[in-house]
């Protein structure tokens, strides 16, 4: 299997200030969660992700192409100072990603507003990688198809879905929880 990444720094290790972001890393084997953003359109949301998943401690997997030229200063303008905090890996492809993926073992769950389970009644482990689609269209069938499970926002009727980031952050929040992989201290 072709590496898809180049090993330029170690996954636990936060950017400094000099990186740029788009740096490629192969995160470590045996991780927790991570949080996927699968071909993202608007570079605010990226950024905004990466500032979430920064702020609890979690890494962030990019699967291009993305919408957007990916810059730091596109990404600044939600991500703020915590880009540089955050631990990002850039895929070239949905088949790089999940070369990666099978080889990790990792299960793969999708938020959509077509999955089949309510995310808050899913059992969430170590090493699950939660993906959010494309904010215009989600995710191709080829995905859905591939995922381990598809979980949804549970919304009052007659409401088409919820910001990208906002979900994100509902099921990356329950996951942390389940997983006791909040952050400690402050």
């Amino acid at each position: 299997m072709p590496e898809p990444l180049e090993a330029a720094r170690n996954l636990e290790e936060p950017r400094g200030a000099r990186k740029r972001t788009d740096a490629k890393v192969a995160p470590r084997r045996g991780a927790g969660l991570r949080l996927a953003l699968y071909q993202p359109e608007i570079a605010a949301n990226a950024g905004a992700a990466i500032r979430l998943a920064a702020c609890l401690g979690v890494p962030v997997l990019v699967i291009e192409p993305c919408g957007f030229v990916w810059d730091d200063r596109r990404l600044r303008r939600a991500g703020l100072d915590y880009l540089a905090r955050a631990t990002v890996t850039r895929f070239p492809s949905w088949a790089a990603f999940e070369a990666w993926r099978r080889a990790e073992r990792s299960r793969l769950i999708v938020l959509s507003t077509a999955g089949s389970e309510d995310y808050h009644k899913v059992a969430y482990r170590p090493g699950d990688v939660l993906l959010g689609g494309r904010e215009s269209a989600g995710v191709p069938e080829a995905v859905h198809a591939s995922a381990d499970l598809r979980v949804r926002v549970p919304m009052a009727p007659e409401r088409r879905a919820l910001n990208l980031v906002t979900a994100l952050a509902m099921v990356l929040g329950e996951a942390l929880r389940q997983t006791d992989g909040f952050p400690s201290g402050r």
